[in-house]
């Protein structure tokens, strides 16, 4: 009898947890804290690059959006600024504001990152937060104190890509989501309107 019960509540429990896999994220279990790290290690080494690479401001500026389009979960991140205003636009219309929306936040912070320029970025720990993984780095910049630089990862869209910056306790996510926000408020929600001038900010 012992041995039936126990099979039955393995039986059981093997059925219960299979019925929750479908409520995890894509690719809960896919990612790990050493590919997290990883994946910053690289976008790390190819920032470093281009701030060491003593191109002129534009030529960085394109090698900026090159590295957000490989290393960041650029659509994930346009989404979230957009808001709820996004679920009313037709596909087209998303497509063009994500794109415009690429090369609005690699400029962006590509001009914060060309500050950094005699200095060097370096990856100091990876641990699991919540849902995804925290990367930290450190900033060192000639005359200025160490700051660090928190990058959040995760494979929500299939690759592992990261979603999110912190520098400086400045977190882009919420930021955008704010200055995103009132640049469509001012256009009165019209997202091509928002588009076209993200375009000319890229």
């Amino acid at each position: 009898m012992a041995n039936s019960f126990v099979t039955r509540r393995t039986a059981a429990t093997v059925l219960a947890m299979a019925a929750l896999v479908p409520a995890l994220p894509k690719g809960a279990f896919a990612l790990d804290v050493n590919q997290a790290r990883t994946l910053v290690d690289g976008a790390v080494a190819a920032v470093n690059a281009t701030i060491d690479s003593g191109k002129s401001e534009a030529a960085m500026l394109r090698d900026f959006e090159a590295i957000f389009a490989r290393y960041a979960d650029v659509r994930y991140i346009a989404q979230s600024a957009l808001g709820p205003a996004g679920r009313s636009a037709s596909p087209a219309a998303m497509d063009a504001y994500v794109k415009a929306f690429q090369g609005y936040i690699a400029h962006k912070y590509g001009r914060r990152f060309r500050e950094f320029i005699g200095g060097q970025i370096e990856v100091t720990g990876a641990r699991p937060l919540k849902s995804f993984f925290e990367v930290t780095s450190t900033a060192r910049l000639k005359g200025q104190a160490p700051f660090q630089v928190a990058w959040h990862v995760f494979d929500k869209s299939g690759k592992n890509l990261f979603f999110n910056i912190i520098i400086e306790g400045v977190n882009m996510l919420a930021a955008e989501r704010t200055e995103i926000g009132a640049m469509l408020d001012r256009r009165k929600g019209d997202i091509s309107a928002l588009t076209a001038d993200l375009r000319a900010l890229g």
